[in-house]
């Protein structure tokens, strides 16, 4: 299981968004196969992918369904969450945070009042001029 080793920190990122996958190697590549329930996180596992591992295209094979089809994603806030740190991990930039809490002004009213347990949505990275 050398390439699950490898690719530990995909598999991280897998249990952070919620993904349910099993995986197996096969054929000198690495195969993860399963659900998750946006495409937004689905993208968040293959840019870790492709950000951390330059022979991804010969390691690794991915096959995840998606089960909502919202383009946005779901954090559930954790103790210690902000908005300007969820946008810099997620986007790379802490001043994004305006584009997460104009999508949220349904259930946040003050971008620095959130609360662990609720459940915000991500605006896909299109949506924030990331590249």
């Amino acid at each position: 299981m050398a390439l699950q080793n490898d690719y530990q920190d995909v598999l991280d990122v897998a249990k952070n968004v919620g993904a349910k996958v099993e995986t197996r190697e096969e054929g000198g590549k690495l195969i993860i196969k399963g659900t998750v329930e946006h495409a937004f996180d689905r993208d968040r596992m293959w840019d870790q992918i492709k950000a951390k591992h330059p022979k991804w295209s010969e390691e690794i094979m991915v096959n995840l369904t998606v089960t909502h089809a919202e383009p946005y994603g779901i954090h559930t806030v954790k103790s210690g969450d902000t908005l300007g740190k969820l946008a810099r991990d997620i986007y790379g930039d802490a001043k994004l945070y305006p584009k997460i809490f104009e999508l949220n002004k349904d259930q946040l009213k003050d971008p620095d009042k959130i609360q662990v347990g609720q459940k915000l949505k991500l605006p896909p990275k299109t949506i924030v001029n990331v590249a």
